[in-house]
């Protein structure tokens, strides 16, 4: 069965991208372009890993993920944080806001898919 994946990403044209670069590698992908919509799918959906942008209308990543953190249904679903903001400080916010992994923007589709299928192999 194949994994599932949320991404919530603001930039239309990156998140194209990623679904492109994630349902090729068999992938089944599901879209938000805010935090508001990523927070309804993930209410309604189980998740293999959701992948959330950083900055975002409505909430920002980093609100997503203490809102999913909070929601017992969903305590150990794994979340990566892709951003522009790369420098050390904004890594530990989002370590410690409940983010498993971390991922600066801009990256190459390779490297994307390298690192969300180390993400799935872990148990």
């Amino acid at each position: 069965m194949s994994k599932k994946i949320l991404l919530a990403e603001d930039e239309e044209v990156l998140r194209m991208l990623v679904v492109d670069t994630l349902e090729d590698e068999g992938y089944q992908v599901e879209e938000a372009s805010d935090g508001e919509e990523a927070l309804q799918c993930i209410s309604k959906n189980d998740y293999d890993l959701i992948i959330l942008d950083y900055m975002m209308p409505v909430f920002t990543g980093l609100e997503v993920i203490e809102k999913v953190r909070s929601m017992p249904e969903r305590k150990g679903v794994k979340i990566m944080m892709l951003s522009a903001k790369s420098q050390q400080s904004d890594q530990e916010k989002v370590k410690e806001a409940g983010a498993n992994y971390f991922m600066s923007k801009p990256f190459s589709p390779l490297e994307l898919v390298a690192k969300v299928e180390g993400i799935l192999s872990e148990n």
